[in-house]
């Protein structure tokens, strides 16, 4: 089994291309380089990560582009483009050239308009993500639920996954109309999700009974073919720590059998990237269909 992350970060501050991260920050006000992470995925076993964008800018996804290039691990990259330029065509043709650029990601959480993503002049760039073979992480809060269904109603052919859950408030106990929503969005249309984030999401206590009600109402409402792991690193840290945060799972995903939990430790991440693994045997697993992604040694 390839254990994937499905969604972590790195930075450079002297790049200059995070405007949200601030010395406050605390232990994020730093650099954080794969150096940093290789050692928290051999302890943990995991073969492969996404990286994913953390800046709106398209220097900051060329920059992730050279680090997939130098870094064994890093299976691909989620990237930004400005959707509402007109030159959203030429870039994505452009990052597409390189076998490592497998989506993009707008920051939709930091766009005042909830309604953004429904725009008219859009609706044709999210049709050209779907037909490139593209995929869109949808960075949400609860807030942007009733909109991305109708964009999911929209696009069915574009593959989406929702972001840590879409955030729901944990720390204050808010269940629903997210889960209601998230339900809906579940039942009705093919999007993914992430088992990522949720800790950051939780306050002071980020444990098993207050965080147990959202995984598995994710789990009931997605299945494990469409649920993957991610880390959410090194954001993570503003309320755990790496190794934690993978035992916290195993023990919140316990009661699922082996085949279960590798779909959602990797299998559904391979599927929904089309990402391809080659093991040391020469055995080539293909989990998605069409894939655009290099082969992958294990």
């Amino acid at each position: 089994m390839w254990r994937v992350d499905s969604h972590q970060h790195f930075w450079r501050l002297d790049r200059g291309d995070y405007g949200w991260l601030t010395p406050d920050l605390n232990g994020l006000y730093r650099d954080y380089t794969p150096d940093d992470l290789a050692p928290h995925l051999q302890e943990a076993g995991i073969h492969k990560t996404v990286l994913v964008q953390a800046a709106p800018t398209l220097a900051e996804t060329r920059y992730l582009l050279e680090l997939a290039d130098d870094t064994d691990f890093i299976a691909g990259v989620v990237g930004w483009v400005d959707m509402e330029q007109e030159t959203f065509d030429t870039h994505i043709t452009a990052l597409s050239t390189s076998p490592c650029f497998l989506g993009i990601r707008p920051m939709i959480q930091d766009i005042p308009d909830p309604g953004w993503m429904l725009q008219a002049g859009l609706q044709a760039r999210f049709d050209r993500l779907a037909s490139s073979g593209l995929t869109l992480d949808a960075l949400v809060r609860p807030q942007h639920l009733d909109n991305l269904y109708t964009l999911l109603q929209r696009h069915p052919d574009l593959r989406v996954v929702i972001d840590h859950g879409a955030k729901p408030d944990i720390a204050a106990g808010q269940f629903q109309p997210w889960s209601q929503q998230m339900r809906h969005i579940a039942s009705m249309t093919n999007a993914c999700c992430k088992l990522s984030g949720l800790v950051t999401e939780a306050g002071q206590d980020p444990g098993y009974e207050r965080l147990r009600p959202y995984v598995d109402h994710l789990v009931d409402c997605f299945g494990v073919k469409r649920l993957m792991w991610g880390s959410d690193w090194p954001v993570l840290n503003l309320a755990s720590t790496y190794p934690d945060w993978v035992e916290l799972t195993d023990g919140l995903l316990e009661s699922l059998n082996q085949e279960e939990r590798n779909w959602i430790l990797g299998g559904t991440a391979q599927a929904f990237y089309g990402l391809s693994f080659q093991a040391e045997a020469g055995v080539t697993v293909d989990v998605g269909e069409g894939a655009r992604h290099r082969l992958f040694t294990v």
